[in-house]
C-alpha cells in the first residue's frame, strides 16, 4: 500500500472519490465506509491494482471529521504532515510500565530529598507536562540560592529502549492549537514525569549560588521533590504588581527567584546579549472545534524569571560537560557575518530607527555579536516608545543572525553571549536535553555516558526536527487564525477593514499584520495595488510606486480590507483599503 493522504469525500457519478485536500493530486476512488460519509475529511490509503499492478479502490483508513472546523483541519494537517499521532502499543506499553517502576521509596534511594523545600512551577495556563520547577531562598550577605530542578525522564526511559528509540526519532514535541505531539508517551510526559503539585517527582537539580556578579557556585545532582504550587505567567506577573498576594509556603522563594532572575537579567544586559520580544498566540476552542478567540501573549517578567534561571542552568550544565569533555550536544550559535550586520544597519537606517556607532575599520565576527546584540537593544527601547508593534524591524534583526543549532562541538552561542551553553531543562519535549541529562550523570554519578559518534550524527538529526516543528507549528496557527477571521466575519457579519502595519515585504507584496492586537495577517499583492507599477527596494525594506515615488514600508501603518480566506491552507488575500 502507499503512504496514507488526507482527502475529502466527494460523490462523483456512482462513485464515492477521496479528493486530495491540501496538496493537489489525483482523486482517488474508494470503497465504501461506514465510519465515513460524502463530505468528510479522512485518511485514505491507495490499494494496489489486480496482480499488484496499478492502482485499486483506496480505502478510508481513519475519519478526521469535517473540513469546515478548525481542530479537525489542524488534526488532518498534523497527519499530513508525517507526525503519528499515537505511539506503537509496544512503546506504550514500555512506558507505563517505566512509569509504574517509577513511584514508591524504592526509586527515591540515593537521591537528595528535597521535598522539604518550598518549590513551585510558573507555566502557561494551557500547560499540560511541566519539565522544570524552582525553589528559591535569599541568604542575609544579599545573594540568593536557587534550585532548579528538572525532571529526571533518564530514570524511566534507557538508553535503546523502545521509548528512547522513538522518542529520538520525533526528536521533539509539536505544539499545535488546541493539540501536540508529544515526544513521550503521555503515561510520561503528562503524569510520571511531570512535575504536578503535591507529588513526590524525581528530578535532577542545578544548585546555584548567585549574587550580584552573577553565578558563584553550582552543584549538579539527583533529587525527589514535592511542588507545592502550579503557578501560571498571568497571576505572577499580577503578584508582581501587586494586584494579587503570594501565598505561604511558595511566596517567599518567588521573591527571592524574581530577585535572582533580575540580577542575572541586567547581567545579560550589560553584555549585550540580543533582546528580542517575541508574542505568541494563545487559541481558545469551543466545545464543537472551532476557534473562538485569539489572545496574543507577550513576555512578561514572569516570562522572563523562568527564562534567566533556565538560561543559568544551561550554562552551568554546558560549562561542566566541556570541563569533563563527556560527549554531550551543545546548543550553538554562531556569531553574525559582518556583512549582515552592515547590512542590518542599512535597513533599519532606511526605516528612521536608530542604530549604534560602527566601529571603523574591518568588522570581526565579534564585533558584529557585540553589535547586533546593542542593536536589538536600542530597537526594543524605541518599540516601547512608539506605537508600532514592529514584527517586521523584529525579524530584520532575526535574519541577519545565523540559524541556532545543535552540535557535539561547543562553538558557543552569540545571541546569548556565552561561551558554553546547552539546552537541559525540557527533557520531556526536547530530545537534546535527554542526551545532555545522560551527560551530566556520567559526569557527576557515574553512568554511563552517550557514545561519542552516536551523539555526533544526534546534532543534525535533532536540528532538522526542530525546524520541521517550528514549521509545523507555525502553519498550523495560520490555519487557526484564517478559521477565526472566517467566523469572525463571515458567521457573526463583522466590518471586513481593519488598520494594520507592514510585517513583511516581497516582490509579490506586503504581508500585512491586522486586527485586534495584529492578531491576523494576510498579503496585500503589489497586483491589487492599481494606478501603479510596484517594485521592492534594494534594501528590501519598501515597496516604491515607480510612477508616484509612495512608499510602503516595513513598520508602516496600512488600511486594508479582507478579499478572501483559505483557512485549510492558512491564507488571507488582502486589498488596500486607502479611500476608506
Amino acid at each position: 500500500m502507499t503512504s496514507p493522504r488526507v482527502a475529502v469525500l466527494e460523490r462523483r457519478g456512482k462513485f464515492l472519490v477521496a479528493e486530495p485536500f491540501f496538496e493537489r493530486g489525483p482523486r482517488l476512488v474508494v470503497s465504501r465506509d461506514r465510519r465515513a460519509s460524502v463530505g468528510d475529511l479522512v485518511v485514505v490509503r491507495a490499494g494496489p491494482g489486480r496482480n499488484g499492478r496499478g492502482r485499486g479502490r483506496a480505502t478510508v483508513a481513519r475519519r478526521l471529521g469535517r473540513p469546515d472546523i478548525a481542530r479537525d483541519v489542524i488534526e488532518a494537517f498534523m497527519v499530513d504532515r508525517g507526525l503519528r499521532r499515537s505511539f506503537d502499543p509496544a512503546v506504550e506499553h514500555e512506558a507505563r510500565a517505566a512509569s509504574e517502576l517509577g513511584r514508591g521509596d524504592f526509586a527515591i534511594g540515593g537521591r537528595r530529598d528535597l521535598r522539604a523545600l518550598a518549590t513551585f512551577t510558573i507555566d502557561p495556563a494551557s500547560a499540560r507536562d511541566f519539565d522544570d520547577a524552582i525553589s528559591a531562598e535569599a541568604i542575609d550577605d544579599g545573594s540568593w540560592r536557587v534550585w532548579v530542578h528538572i525532571a529526571d525522564v533518564c530514570a524511566f526511559v534507557g538508553p535503546r529502549s523502545l521509548v528512547d528509540r522513538e522518542a529520538y526519532r520525533r526528536g521533539t514535541s509539536v505544539y499545535v492549537p488546541g493539540a501536540v505531539e508529544p515526544m513521550l508517551p503521555r503515561s510520561l510526559s503528562d503524569h510520571a514525569c511531570s512535575l504536578v503539585p503535591g507529588e513526590d517527582r524525581l528530578t535532577v537539580t542545578v544548585e546555584l549560588s548567585i549574587g550580584p556578579a552573577g553565578v558563584r557556585k553550582s552543584a549538579f545532582y539527583r533529587s525527589v521533590i514535592r511542588s507545592a504550587a502550579r503557578l501560571e505567567y498571568g497571576q505572577v506577573d499580577r503578584i508582581f504588581d501587586g494586584s494579587q498576594k503570594a501565598q505561604a509556603p511558595w511566596g517567599e522563594g518567588l521573591a527571592a527567584a524574581r530577585a535572582a532572575a533580575g540580577t542575572l537579567a541586567e547581567l545579560r544586559a550589560g553584555k549585550g546579549a540580543l533582546a528580542v520580544q517575541s508574542e505568541e498566540p494563545e487559541f481558545t476552542f469551543d466545545a464543537k472545534g472551532n476557534v473562538i478567540s485569539i489572545e496574543p501573549v507577550s513576555q512578561t517578567e514572569s516570562h522572563r524569571l523562568i527564562e534567566h534561571l533556565m538560561i543559568a542552568a544551561n550554562e552551568q550544565v554546558a560549562r561542566l560537560l566541556e570541563s569533563r569533555r563527556v560527549p554531550a550536544l551543545y546548543r550553538v550559535h554562531e556569531r553574525p557575518d559582518p556583512s549582515s550586520v552592515d547590512r542590518l544597519i542599512e535597513q533599519l537606517a532606511s526605516l528612521d530607527v536608530p542604530t549604534p556607532p560602527v566601529p571603523g575599520g574591518h568588522m570581526t565576527s565579534q564585533q558584529a555579536a557585540d553589535l547586533v546584540g546593542e542593536i536589538s537593544q536600542l530597537l526594543e527601547r524605541h518599540l516601547r516608545g512608539s506605537q508600532r508593534r514592529g514584527r517586521g524591524l523584529t525579524a530584520l534583526v532575526l535574519r541577519s543572525l545565523k540559524q541556532a543549532y545543535y552540535d557535539n562541538r561547543n562553538l558557543g552561542h552569540a545571541g546569548l553571549q556565552l561561551a558554553s551553553y546547552c539546552h537541559f531543562t525540557s527533557p520531556i519535549r526536547r530530545f537534546p536535553d535527554v542526551i545532555c541529562h545522560r551527560a551530566l550523570l556520567s559526569a557527576v554519578h557515574g553512568e554511563v555516558a552517550p557514545d561519542a559518534s552516536w551523539v555526533a550524527a544526534a546534532g543534525p538529526w535533532t536540528s532538522a526536527k526542530e525546524r520541521e516543528a517550528m514549521t509545523i507549528e507555525r502553519d498550523a496557527d495560520d490555519i487557526a487564525r484564517s478559521f477565526h477571521l472566517e467566523r469572525l466575519l463571515f458567521a457573526e457579519g463583522r466590518e471586513t477593514v481593519f488598520d494594520g502595519e507592514v510585517a513583511g515585504l516581497a516582490r509579490a507584496g506586503a504581508f500585512v499584520a491586522f486586527g485586534p492586537d495584529g492578531a491576523y495577517e494576510g498579503l496585500l499583492p503589489v497586483r491589487r495595488l492599481e494606478g501603479d507599477w510596484w517594485e521592492l527596494g534594494e534594501l528590501a525594506t519598501m515597496l516604491i510606486g515607480a510612477r508616484t515615488r509612495r512608499r510602503i514600508r516595513l513598520g508602516d501603518p496600512l488600511r486594508v480590507r479582507v478579499g478572501t480566506i483559505d483557512p485549510p491552507r492558512g491564507r488571507v488575500d488582502l486589498l488596500p483599503a486607502w479611500e476608506d
